[in-house]
């Protein structure tokens, strides 16, 4: 095995669990450019094409909490090996896909794989770097998952045009087998010592009850439109969905060792933190997938004019980023948000009116004040939630937090592909999610860092 000094083996991590990060956000938004190429070339229906990206997102809600908590139990490097593992095999079999079916089942893995990696490398991150560095780390590693982000959607629109969709999964092969060796030479298992004690029993009853709520949920609102939204099988699902959601939210509140904390959600700035993620979820799939669909069938703009637009909006936060962080740091977490919620709202409005004109410029210049404002959602939140939680809860913050983000996703990804299957409107998808940002602001920011908050 080769010899690493200290010094050096924190970088290697840093480059591994960055190139993960990057991975994560890639396969969030390289889909939505490929995706009218994907779903004439398997030939997949409207809703089908929907579901993968949503099988995507909904396998992430579902187990990203436990990601974390399998690394305490059983050793951050081998859950995190195993991981990249599934997510590698599940990129090959996406690639290979001969039909939805098969599409779809292999995000669904792709999900569990990200889910169980995610957590752990932000583990690794952090039992690696002394608290003086993790600062610089993570944002480095902040970083690089922003240029993925960026550059997602020109590469699946250079693939699906110029080779072949199936490129944007079989791409990750290479990262992943990379990310894995290094991992495996220079994680050091002392790191891992004194993680492995699971004070309850794992939460086993919460994980099925959880996982059967969000997919009856979910399945009832992508498929309503299709099967009648008074059809007993939709009502079942939904009544189902929520009921067990609910039970779900009873047996975590009553459980001395919960799979989520949702007892953290008593705190008010921590609720408006979480709900701010929520929505910002929500609205980014929406802008990801909804945007290069109307870029493609209505100005029908090839996949890489349509990918640029969506890289244009999104290279702003690699500078606002820093931006946003300065300004919380000196005026708090409120006047930010406020200013973000404002101005990336009014941004995905003016999208939806701008569809009238079926203007590409028209298109470009919201994106641009949208993908600016991103970071002014996501940076004071952060800031403000994990403040709000005590120190010894810090880990189970994230879990929570990062699960209501993805489900923000999943929700946002039902409900605005149903919006679209049954009414046919660009502009409806943009001018309710729009909407969904704006009502945050009423509901989510008199909680944030409010006077006299309980901690």
């Amino acid at each position: 095995m080769a010899d690493f000094g200290e010094g050096s083996r924190r970088w290697w991590i840093l480059a591994a669990m960055s190139g993960v990060l990057g991975l994560i956000v890639l396969d969030e938004t390289v889909v939505g450019v490929a995706l009218p190429t994907m779903r004439q070339d398997l030939g997949m229906s409207q809703v089908a094409a929907h579901w993968a990206v949503n099988a995507y997102l909904l396998t992430f809600t579902c187990f990203v909490a436990i990601g974390g908590r399998l690394g305490d139990d059983y050793g951050h490097r081998d859950v995190f090996v195993a991981g990249i593992a599934i997510f590698g095999l599940a990129s090959l079999a996406a690639g290979s896909a001969p039909g939805g079916d098969w599409l779809i089942a292999a995000r669904a893995a792709q999900g569990i794989g990200a889910a169980v990696i995610f957590p752990s490398s932000w583990a690794m991150m952090t039992a690696t770097f002394p608290p003086e560095q993790r600062g610089t780390a993570f944002g480095i590693q902040t970083t690089v998952g922003g240029i993925f982000m960026a550059t997602g959607p020109l590469i699946g629109g250079f693939f699906s045009q110029s080779i072949s969709w199936r490129w944007i999964f079989w791409v990750n092969l290479p990262v992943v087998a990379v990310i894995a060796v290094v991992v495996m030479l220079v994680w050091k298992p002392s790191l891992d010592a004194g993680r492995r004690a699971a004070a309850g029993g794992f939460d086993a009853a919460g994980l099925v009850t959880l996982i059967a709520g969000l997919v009856a949920l979910v399945i009832a609102l992508m498929e309503g439109s299709g099967w009648g939204w008074d059809a007993p099988l939709t009502l079942a699902l939904l009544g189902g969905g929520v009921f067990l959601l609910a039970l779900f939210t009873v047996m975590e509140l009553r459980r001395a060792d919960p799979l989520i904390e949702l007892g953290l959600l008593r705190n008010a700035t921590f609720t408006g933190g979480t709900l701010v993620f929520f929505m910002f979820q929500f609205n980014k799939i929406v802008v990801f997938v909804f945007v290069p669909l109307y870029l493609q069938d209505v100005l029908h703009r090839s996949p890489v004019v349509a990918g640029l637009a969506v890289m244009i909006a999104v290279l702003p936060t690699l500078v606002t980023s820093l931006a946003s962080g300065r300004l919380t740091d000196r005026y708090g977490s409120r006047w930010p948000l406020l200013a973000g919620l404002v101005l990336n709202g009014l941004a995905v409005v003016f999208l939806g009116f701008a569809t009238v004109l079926d203007s590409y410029a028209l298109i470009v210049a919201p994106l641009f004040v949208w993908g600016a404002m991103l970071p002014f959602l996501a940076v004071p939140s952060r800031r403000a939630l994990m403040g709000a939680a005590a120190k010894a809860l810090q880990s189970q913050a994230s879990g929570v937090n990062l699960t209501i983000q993805m489900l923000g996703g999943t929700i946002g990804m039902a409900l605005c592909g149903t919006l679209y299957a049954t009414t046919g409107s660009f502009r409806l998808v943009f001018l309710v999610t729009g909407a969904v940002v704006l009502a945050t602001i009423l509901v989510a920011w008199p909680l944030i860092e409010r006077p006299n908050r309980c901690r």
